[in-house]
């Protein structure tokens, strides 16, 4: 167990330049002591003592502000920068050597039964904000981008960004067109325009329709 623990404050020294020692980070980082409290309700929930380990889980939550339901499996090295807001769902799986960023959540799509979270495999980093939504699996060595929602399967070794996720790198090779994030579209904007000339179109019929009476 002190292995373990000990595996996990270096992680995070390793992950973020901006933890200076061993106490620090024990003292300080949320996302550790997410972690920490999660691996108890976990073995809890395992043990059966579920209605304990749920209530390990939400006190993880008031502290932290990161809510992991304690049935989510989780590998080593998980590391979570920041951690306010982040949500893992019950069915989750999580592989070694994942970092996630404020935001993030791994959840469902709705009250389906079964496996309804996402599988995320070993070395991948999700960024802040990001939703990756739906049982799938975010294959290995793959990246997730700011506030993307994924809802579909992520080859390994590939880049997803945007609303929804589109892939714009596997293997190291961009695919598609650049996504430019200084000119994203607005759709909101779109349909109004769209909107406004539909009505300049029916004023021109309408106009026309009374000077043929």
């Amino acid at each position: 167990m002190f292995k373990r623990l000990k595996e996990d404050v270096e992680n995070v020294l390793e992950q973020d330049p901006a933890a200076r020692n061993f106490l620090e980070v024990m003292l300080t980082y949320s996302g550790l002591h997410a972690l920490w409290l999660h691996r108890i309700g976990h073995y809890l929930y395992k043990k059966g003592f579920l209605f304990t380990a749920r209530v390990i889980s939400q006190t993880s939550r008031l502290i932290t502000q990161i809510e992991i339901h304690p049935a989510a499996k989780i590998g080593r090295k998980f590391f979570i920068d920041h951690g306010n807001g982040v949500v893992i769902g019950e069915t989750c799986q999580i592989g070694d050597n994942v970092t996630i960023y404020q935001g993030v959540t791994l959840g469902g799509t709705g009250k389906e039964c079964g496996k309804r979270h996402p599988t995320i495999g070993d070395n991948v980093v999700i960024a802040s904000g990001a939703k990756v939504l739906g049982s799938f699996t975010v294959g290995e060595n793959s990246k997730i981008g700011a506030n993307a929602v994924v809802l579909n399967e992520v080859p390994p070794n590939s880049t997803v960004v945007g609303i929804p996720g589109k892939i714009v790198v596997r293997e190291g090779k961009r695919v598609g067109k650049d996504l430019d994030h200084m000119n994203m579209p607005d759709p909101t904007a779109e349909r109004f325009l769209r909107l406004e000339q539909e009505i300049e179109r029916l004023k021109e019929m309408l106009s026309e329709s009374k000077g043929d009476i």
